[in-house]
């Protein structure tokens, strides 16, 4: 791994209890002012700036609804970079049915995300979080940061508070609170292993990426808010109907499911042959719907998080 891609060493500051070294419980999900959401779909679209270094075009904007005004990234489909293995134009529509999935877990762990009409054409619209690291008192202008950070694209920016979930060690076994993912090669010809933390919050995460079968999750796709709550942005390679996992959240292979997974993958497996599956069935296609569902079924099947198929690199790059 080049030094310009290692993701930093950091001591484990979240997800662990310090006196103890057990899991701290999972952060309740937020409850967005509803005028946010309002505003999300609504609202009169106006653009600040362009986050830098996206690999799509990503639009800092505000929007503004009934004098009720909030900061959000808008990513026009028309700006979408053609893959060779997703259709072209339905990235923004996979970003919206991976909302509509994190919202059915209950589990919060998407930023309020809509599909809508904007300056540029339609695109996804999706609330800006501001991350731990990112909070300055001082600073009250996201504009600033824009290619730094909270909802930023690909390869935007930093890690937008994962800095305590991910870690470079030269330790043979991860240190207790940490799960191990991979050994890594650095500059120099030496090695170290990439650790991610024992976190309940990424644990969740890990979750979800495995049932929208998520091909990118990097570390600059977390995101930790000032209040201690997770979340995962930049949801446009997922519900391939091909194993495509690729994720640095693999710490947890082969373990068995949390008891709140296995109810929550249950209680999925009914939202979707209801309104749930109705409003995916206008985002995604049939085949890819009926994958998703499978995935959920597997799940349960199994029991256990998913290991890497083989078939597909399971690391993306680079890693943040």
């Amino acid at each position: 791994m080049p030094a310009p891609e290692r993701v930093p060493e950091v001591g484990l500051s979240t997800g662990t209890d310090p006196g103890t070294g057990t899991a701290a419980p999972a952060v309740t999900p937020a409850a967005f002012d509803p005028r946010d959401i309002e505003a999300l779909r609504h609202g009169e679209l106006t653009v600040r700036g362009q986050i830098r270094d996206a690999s799509n075009a990503v639009l800092l904007c505000e929007s503004t609804h009934e004098g009720h005004t909030v900061v959000c990234v808008y990513k026009p489909v028309r700006g979408e970079r053609p893959l060779w293995d997703f259709p072209d134009g339905t990235l923004a529509e996979r970003e919206v049915a991976a909302y509509l999935v994190s919202e059915a877990t209950g589990w919060g762990l998407v930023p309020p995300t809509v599909l809508r009409d904007g300056p540029y054409g339609e695109g996804m619209v999706q609330l800006w979080i501001d991350s731990a690291d990112e909070d300055d008192p001082d600073d009250d202008d996201p504009a600033e940061d824009a290619g730094e950070g909270a909802g930023a694209d690909e390869e935007a920016g930093g890690a937008g508070g994962a800095g305590a979930l991910l870690a470079l060690t030269e330790d043979l076994e991860p240190a207790p609170g940490w799960k191990a993912v991979v050994r890594a090669e650095l500059d120099g010809g030496g090695t170290a292993l990439l650790v991610h933390a024992d976190d309940p919050r990424l644990r969740r995460l890990a979750v979800l990426d495995a049932v929208v079968n998520n091909a990118d999750r990097k570390g600059g796709h977390l995101l930790v808010a000032a209040d201690g709550r997770l979340y995962g942005i930049d949801h446009g390679v997922t519900f391939h109907t091909d194993d495509k996992l690729r994720t640095l959240l693999w710490g947890w292979a082969g373990e068995p499911l949390p008891v709140e997974a296995a109810d929550m993958l249950r209680q999925l497996g009914a939202d979707l042959s209801g309104p749930l599956g109705d409003r995916l069935a206008e985002l995604l296609t049939p085949a890819e719907t009926a994958a998703l569902r499978a995935r959920v079924d597997r799940l349960l099947a199994t029991g256990v998080h998913p290991s890497p198929s083989g078939e597909w690199p399971a690391i993306p790059w680079p890693p943040v």
